[in-house]
Protein backbone atom coordinates (compact mmCIF):
# COMPACT_ATOMS: atom_id res chain seq x y z
CA UNK A 1 0.00 0.00 0.00
CA UNK A 2 2.50 2.49 0.81
CA UNK A 3 4.47 1.88 -2.79
CA UNK A 4 1.10 2.15 -4.80
CA UNK A 5 0.38 5.93 -2.54
CA UNK A 6 3.62 7.08 -3.67
CA UNK A 7 3.15 6.23 -7.25
CA UNK A 8 -0.54 7.68 -7.33
CA UNK A 9 0.65 10.76 -5.11
CA UNK A 10 3.50 11.33 -7.88
CA UNK A 11 0.92 11.72 -10.52
CA UNK A 12 -1.17 13.55 -8.35
CA UNK A 13 -2.22 17.31 -9.65
CA UNK A 14 -3.71 18.34 -6.14
CA UNK A 15 -1.62 16.49 -2.95
CA UNK A 16 1.84 16.60 -2.69
CA UNK A 17 4.19 13.41 -1.24
CA UNK A 18 5.98 15.24 1.86
CA UNK A 19 7.71 12.32 3.30
CA UNK A 20 7.71 8.25 3.44
CA UNK A 21 8.33 6.30 6.95
CA UNK A 22 9.14 3.07 7.75
CA UNK A 23 9.95 1.32 11.01
CA UNK A 24 13.75 1.18 12.46
CA UNK A 25 16.49 -0.42 11.46
CA UNK A 26 13.91 -1.28 8.17
CA UNK A 27 16.33 -2.09 5.02
CA UNK A 28 14.82 0.79 2.70
CA UNK A 29 15.60 3.87 5.53
CA UNK A 30 17.65 6.24 3.47
CA UNK A 31 16.50 5.18 -0.05
CA UNK A 32 14.47 7.28 -2.24
CA UNK A 33 10.35 6.27 -2.01
CA UNK A 34 9.68 6.87 -5.57
CA UNK A 35 12.47 4.13 -6.56
CA UNK A 36 11.51 1.62 -3.97
CA UNK A 37 8.30 1.83 -5.40
CA UNK A 38 9.00 1.73 -8.51
CA UNK A 39 7.87 4.57 -10.51
CA UNK A 40 11.40 6.92 -10.61
CA UNK A 41 12.76 8.95 -8.47
CA UNK A 42 10.62 11.28 -6.14
CA UNK A 43 13.61 13.20 -3.98
CA UNK A 44 12.07 12.24 -0.60
CA UNK A 45 14.01 9.39 1.12
CA UNK A 46 12.11 6.95 3.62
CA UNK A 47 13.04 7.77 7.11
CA UNK A 48 11.42 6.05 10.48
CA UNK A 49 11.46 10.02 11.85
CA UNK A 50 7.64 10.62 12.14
CA UNK A 51 8.24 14.44 14.22
CA UNK A 52 10.12 15.40 11.06
CA UNK A 53 7.90 14.75 8.36
CA UNK A 54 5.14 16.39 10.67
CA UNK A 55 6.93 19.39 10.11
CA UNK A 56 6.89 19.24 6.55
CA UNK A 57 3.49 17.51 5.65
CA UNK A 58 -0.25 18.17 6.61
CA UNK A 59 -1.63 14.56 6.57
CA UNK A 60 -0.87 10.83 7.39
CA UNK A 61 -1.74 8.11 5.78
CA UNK A 62 -1.16 5.37 7.92
CA UNK A 63 -1.82 1.26 6.67
CA UNK A 64 0.35 -0.45 9.07
CA UNK A 65 -0.64 -2.50 12.14
CA UNK A 66 -2.97 -1.32 15.09
CA UNK A 67 -0.07 -0.94 17.51
CA UNK A 68 2.03 0.91 14.72
CA UNK A 69 -0.85 3.12 14.01
CA UNK A 70 -1.66 3.52 17.55
CA UNK A 71 1.92 4.95 18.13
CA UNK A 72 2.42 7.03 15.47
CA UNK A 73 -1.78 8.62 15.65
CA UNK A 74 -0.72 10.00 19.26
CA UNK A 75 2.74 11.78 17.57
CA UNK A 76 0.18 13.22 14.78
CA UNK A 77 -2.15 14.19 17.84
CA UNK A 78 0.64 15.93 19.73
CA UNK A 79 1.95 18.19 15.76
CA UNK A 80 -1.64 18.81 15.28
CA UNK A 81 -1.99 17.37 12.13
CA UNK A 82 -4.85 15.00 10.41
CA UNK A 83 -4.48 11.62 9.84
CA UNK A 84 -6.29 8.81 7.20
CA UNK A 85 -6.33 5.18 8.69
CA UNK A 86 -6.45 1.99 6.75
CA UNK A 87 -5.02 -0.42 9.34
CA UNK A 88 -7.78 -3.27 10.09
CA UNK A 89 -7.72 -5.75 12.80
CA UNK A 90 -8.38 -3.30 15.76
CA UNK A 91 -9.42 -4.35 19.44
CA UNK A 92 -12.61 -2.98 20.74
CA UNK A 93 -10.29 -0.80 23.48
CA UNK A 94 -7.79 0.57 20.56
CA UNK A 95 -10.75 1.80 18.53
CA UNK A 96 -11.57 3.85 22.03
CA UNK A 97 -8.16 5.17 21.69
CA UNK A 98 -8.16 6.41 18.59
CA UNK A 99 -11.94 8.09 19.12
CA UNK A 100 -9.84 9.45 21.92
CA UNK A 101 -7.26 11.23 19.64
CA UNK A 102 -9.61 11.73 17.76
CA UNK A 103 -11.11 14.52 19.95
CA UNK A 104 -8.06 16.38 18.87
CA UNK A 105 -7.47 15.83 15.81
CA UNK A 106 -9.46 15.18 12.33
CA UNK A 107 -8.64 11.50 11.48
CA UNK A 108 -10.75 9.07 8.82
CA UNK A 109 -10.69 5.81 10.15
CA UNK A 110 -12.07 3.06 7.80
CA UNK A 111 -11.72 -0.74 7.19
CA UNK A 112 -11.99 -0.38 3.33
CA UNK A 113 -10.66 2.88 1.50
CA UNK A 114 -13.18 1.63 -2.15
CA UNK A 115 -15.32 3.88 -3.22
CA UNK A 116 -17.17 1.14 -4.67
CA UNK A 117 -17.38 -1.08 -1.34
CA UNK A 118 -18.57 2.31 0.77
CA UNK A 119 -21.34 2.86 -1.58
CA UNK A 120 -22.25 -0.70 -1.23
CA UNK A 121 -22.34 -0.34 2.21
CA UNK A 122 -25.33 2.31 2.08
CA UNK A 123 -27.53 0.05 -0.95
CA UNK A 124 -27.78 -3.05 1.14
CA UNK A 125 -28.17 -1.33 4.18
CA UNK A 126 -31.62 -0.50 2.22
CA UNK A 127 -31.87 -3.75 0.79
CA UNK A 128 -31.41 -5.27 4.50
CA UNK A 129 -34.41 -2.78 5.58
CA UNK A 130 -36.65 -3.75 2.74
CA UNK A 131 -36.11 -7.62 2.31
CA UNK A 132 -36.77 -8.00 6.46
CA UNK A 133 -36.14 -11.40 8.32
CA UNK A 134 -37.52 -13.39 5.83
CA UNK A 135 -34.23 -13.43 4.40
CA UNK A 136 -30.69 -14.97 5.47
CA UNK A 137 -27.81 -12.98 5.58
CA UNK A 138 -24.33 -14.23 5.37
CA UNK A 139 -21.15 -12.00 4.01
CA UNK A 140 -17.76 -14.34 2.64
CA UNK A 141 -14.82 -12.57 2.35
CA UNK A 142 -11.42 -14.14 0.42
CA UNK A 143 -8.19 -12.34 0.37
CA UNK A 144 -4.56 -13.03 -0.31
CA UNK A 145 -2.76 -15.72 2.38
CA UNK A 146 -0.58 -13.61 3.53
CA UNK A 147 -3.61 -11.23 5.50
CA UNK A 148 -2.89 -11.70 9.13
CA UNK A 149 -6.19 -10.91 10.38
CA UNK A 150 -9.96 -12.23 9.93
CA UNK A 151 -12.64 -11.78 9.10
CA UNK A 152 -11.36 -8.68 7.36
CA UNK A 153 -12.31 -5.38 8.48
CA UNK A 154 -14.52 -4.94 5.88
CA UNK A 155 -16.80 -7.81 6.29
CA UNK A 156 -17.17 -7.17 9.62
CA UNK A 157 -18.08 -3.18 8.72
CA UNK A 158 -20.54 -4.82 5.86
CA UNK A 159 -22.06 -7.51 9.02
CA UNK A 160 -22.33 -4.47 10.98
CA UNK A 161 -24.14 -2.42 8.50
CA UNK A 162 -26.29 -5.21 7.70
CA UNK A 163 -27.03 -5.86 11.23
CA UNK A 164 -27.92 -2.35 12.30
CA UNK A 165 -30.39 -2.55 9.57
CA UNK A 166 -32.51 -4.97 10.42
CA UNK A 167 -32.11 -4.00 14.36
CA UNK A 168 -30.02 -6.49 15.76
CA UNK A 169 -27.17 -6.69 17.65
CA UNK A 170 -23.75 -8.70 15.70
CA UNK A 171 -22.43 -9.62 18.68
CA UNK A 172 -24.96 -11.82 19.92
CA UNK A 173 -26.01 -12.55 16.05
CA UNK A 174 -22.72 -13.22 14.23
CA UNK A 175 -21.40 -16.65 13.27
CA UNK A 176 -18.02 -16.97 11.96
CA UNK A 177 -17.25 -21.04 12.12
CA UNK A 178 -19.83 -23.58 11.31
CA UNK A 179 -18.55 -27.22 11.78
CA UNK A 180 -20.17 -30.28 12.47
CA UNK A 181 -23.80 -31.30 13.45
CA UNK A 182 -24.53 -27.83 13.99
CA UNK A 183 -28.54 -27.89 13.99
CA UNK A 184 -30.87 -25.76 11.44
CA UNK A 185 -29.68 -22.10 10.72
CA UNK A 186 -31.40 -19.30 13.58
CA UNK A 187 -33.46 -16.69 11.37
CA UNK A 188 -31.26 -14.20 13.17
CA UNK A 189 -28.16 -15.25 12.16
CA UNK A 190 -25.85 -13.45 10.11
CA UNK A 191 -22.93 -15.62 9.19
CA UNK A 192 -19.32 -13.83 8.27
CA UNK A 193 -17.27 -16.68 6.22
CA UNK A 194 -13.26 -16.13 5.66
CA UNK A 195 -11.18 -17.32 2.48
CA UNK A 196 -7.79 -17.18 2.52
CA UNK A 197 -5.80 -18.30 -0.78
CA UNK A 198 -2.83 -17.32 -3.36
CA UNK A 199 -2.67 -13.64 -3.79
CA UNK A 200 -6.56 -12.21 -3.68
CA UNK A 201 -6.22 -8.71 -3.59
CA UNK A 202 -10.15 -8.68 -1.99
CA UNK A 203 -13.42 -10.19 -2.68
CA UNK A 204 -16.59 -9.73 -0.69
CA UNK A 205 -20.26 -10.75 -0.96
CA UNK A 206 -23.36 -10.21 0.87
CA UNK A 207 -25.89 -12.84 -0.02
CA UNK A 208 -29.42 -12.46 0.69
CA UNK A 209 -31.11 -15.51 0.66
CA UNK A 210 -34.74 -16.08 0.29
CA UNK A 211 -37.38 -19.02 -0.09
CA UNK A 212 -36.91 -19.03 -4.30
CA UNK A 213 -34.50 -16.27 -5.14
CA UNK A 214 -30.79 -15.29 -3.87
CA UNK A 215 -29.76 -11.75 -3.94
CA UNK A 216 -25.96 -11.14 -4.14
CA UNK A 217 -24.21 -7.83 -4.04
CA UNK A 218 -20.57 -8.57 -5.22
CA UNK A 219 -17.53 -6.31 -5.25
CA UNK A 220 -13.68 -7.40 -6.10
CA UNK A 221 -11.15 -5.31 -5.90
CA UNK A 222 -8.67 -6.27 -8.75
CA UNK A 223 -5.88 -3.77 -7.83
CA UNK A 224 -4.62 -2.07 -4.64
CA UNK A 225 -4.61 1.23 -6.65
CA UNK A 226 -8.64 1.12 -5.48
CA UNK A 227 -7.55 1.68 -1.88
CA UNK A 228 -5.02 4.13 -2.50
CA UNK A 229 -7.02 6.27 -4.49
CA UNK A 230 -9.46 6.17 -1.76
CA UNK A 231 -7.24 7.03 1.03
CA UNK A 232 -5.79 10.16 -0.97
CA UNK A 233 -8.97 10.88 -1.56
CA UNK A 234 -10.04 11.30 1.87
CA UNK A 235 -6.53 13.00 2.46
CA UNK A 236 -7.91 16.02 0.68
CA UNK A 237 -11.07 15.67 2.35
CA UNK A 238 -9.66 15.36 5.81
CA UNK A 239 -7.04 18.47 5.63
CA UNK A 240 -8.52 21.28 7.35
CA UNK A 241 -11.52 19.80 8.94
CA UNK A 242 -12.57 20.19 12.69
CA UNK A 243 -11.32 17.20 15.27
CA UNK A 244 -13.26 14.30 15.10
CA UNK A 245 -13.70 11.05 14.06
CA UNK A 246 -14.59 10.35 10.43
CA UNK A 247 -14.79 7.70 7.97
CA UNK A 248 -15.43 7.24 4.24
CA UNK A 249 -19.32 7.78 4.01
CA UNK A 250 -18.31 11.44 5.46
CA UNK A 251 -15.67 11.77 2.87
CA UNK A 252 -17.52 10.77 0.04
CA UNK A 253 -21.26 12.24 1.34
CA UNK A 254 -23.07 9.32 1.40
CA UNK A 255 -24.49 9.49 5.16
Amino acid sequence: MGCRLVSLLKESTTLKLAGAIEGAKHPTLGQDAGEIAGCGRAGVPITDDLPLLLERGDVVVDFSSPHATLDHLRVVAQHRRAMVIGTTGFSASEIQQIRDFAAQIPCVLSPNMSVGVNLICKVIAEMAKTLGDGYDIEVIEAHHRLKKDAPSGTALKLAEVLADAVGRNLAQVGVYERKGLIGERKNTEIGIQTVRAGDIVGDHTVLFGGIGERIEVIHRASSRDTFASGALRAAGWVAGRQPGLYDMMDVLGLR
